[in-house]
């Protein structure tokens, strides 16, 4: 980066608004990430409306100096896509870890099922992405390549970006869904990610039991994401919210970490997951926690450590 863009990226930093504590949905009160970043761009809307839903925080990591902008990773947070507002939620349990190691994070808030069903939330993802990568001078990182992931059903959303990339429609049987969506201004922008990592995302809901055999019912999260149709009734929808049944040759690697005793996601979820990487040709590792449930035991230093080393290798390719 040149002297005057950078003078010029520290200077929108220093005068940027600084946020609140998030309102709606789940929140946090204090600052998750105080002290490990060196600017911090609050509730920038990617969407260019006045939804909360469509507010993200951009975090620089520390030791910025001319000539270096880091990459850049985009972070989702999980709540069984029932929050709208839950991005501050994301720093502690995986942006931190990537913000310690350099690089700069963008956390971001989606529609909740609750406001709009599918495919509302993965078009948010994709404007947030197109948003990141159209703005890299102004916020003073690099997206030439960009990173994406997220825990729970942020691991979903993250996957399903990852394995759709360049994908504007799909189409199961009579069902046809706009994926890629016309949300903001930067809709000629690619929405492509070049690397994702999954921690214990449900990816199969075909097989959202707990052996992984057959679909949850009507009540269920997946249920309200899609309208309130009934996962065992409707499977070219349920097909279309699932990753696994997406991944392609041109599918980016992915890692994807799992606790074995997760009570929320099946932990075979990341198997099949894992399975239909194999099948179209594309790397993918899984590394199973043993012992550790929905969250607790996954987000723990060795993690992280593989997280960051994954991120590094593949947006440096």
């Amino acid at each position: 980066m040149a002297a005057a863009m950078l003078a010029a990226v520290l200077s929108y930093a220093q005068n940027a608004p600084q946020a609140g504590p998030a309102r709606g949905g789940f929140f946090m009160n204090a600052d998750p990430s105080e002290g490990l970043y060196s600017y911090r761009f609050s509730n920038v809307n990617y969407a260019g409306d006045d939804l909360v839903s469509h507010n993200m925080d951009i975090y620089l990591p520390k030791g910025l100096s001319e000539g270096r902008s880091p990459k850049v990773i985009v972070v989702i947070y999980g709540s069984a896509w029932f929050s709208n507002n839950s991005k501050a939620a994301a720093m502690p349990s995986v942006g931190n870890a990537l913000l310690e190691a350099g690089f700069a994070v963008v956390t971001i808030n989606h529609r909740s099922s609750m406001e709009a069903a599918w495919p509302a939330q993965i078009n948010d993802v994709k404007a947030a992405i197109r948003y990141v990568r159209a703005n890299a001078d102004k916020y003073g990182y690099d997206a030439s390549t960009i990173g994406i992931t997220g825990y729970s059903s942020g691991g979903h959303l993250s996957t399903y970006a990852a394995v759709t990339n360049d994908v504007d429609v799909l189409c199961e049987g009579n069902v046809s869904i706009d994926i890629e969506g016309n949300i903001g201004q930067y809709t000629s922008v690619s929405s492509k990610v070049d690397a994702v990592v999954d921690w214990f995302g449900p990816v199969d809901m075909l097989h959202m039991s707990d052996d992984c055999s057959s679909p949850k019912d009507a009540t269920s999260p997946e249920a309200l994401l899609m309208g309130g149709l009934d996962p065992r009734t409707s499977k070219n929808w349920v097909m279309l919210i699932s990753p696994v049944y997406l991944v392609t040759s041109s599918s980016p690697e992915i890692l994807i970490i799992h606790g074995t005793a997760d009570g929320t996601v099946p932990n075979c979820q990341s198997h099949i997951l894992k399975e239909s990487f194999d099948r179209a040709g594309v790397k993918a590792t899984l590394v199973d926690v043993e012992g550790a449930d929905h969250g607790p035991g996954c987000f723990k230093a060795p993690y992280y450590k593989m997280m960051n080393e994954y991120f590094t290798k593949q947006l440096n390719k």
